[in-house]
């Protein structure tokens, strides 16, 4: 499945950069247990940086980065097969679920909970 990981990036961080990379870092630990399971993992800002950048985005909120980040999840979203919503206070992780509910698309909250990735196949 192509599952997009769902979670904290900005959020918290008061735009602090190393905040926002270490976020970023914690979403990209589930990307390998969930490609060892057979699945294609996604990152909403693995596409929205590059094509932010690639606009000339400078500051963090800025009018590119609000017309980028979140319609990238929304296109994401209708690609994936599943959504894997890790813990933390999100609105775009939030809204990531709402929209994959209304879609009827999977979400789940835990890594052991997505089919292949049970206990035996948790990060250690």
């Amino acid at each position: 499945m192509l599952i997009l990981i769902a979670g904290p990036y900005r959020s918290g961080t008061n735009d602090d950069a190393d905040k926002m990379a270490a976020n970023l870092k914690r979403l990209e630990e589930v990307s390998w247990p969930l490609f060892q399971a057979g699945h294609l993992p996604m990152i909403g800002e693995w596409v929205a940086l590059p094509v932010w950048h690639a606009a000339g985005g400078k500051q963090i909120g800025d009018d590119l980065y609000e017309q980028i980040f979140h319609p990238a999840a929304g296109r994401l979203i209708a690609l994936c097969d599943a959504i894997l919503r890790l813990p933390g206070a999100s609105k775009g992780a939030d809204n990531d679920v709402r929209i994959a509910n209304e879609r009827g698309i999977p979400v789940y909250y835990k890594l052991q909970d997505v089919p292949g990735c049970g206990a035996q196949n948790a990060p250690h």
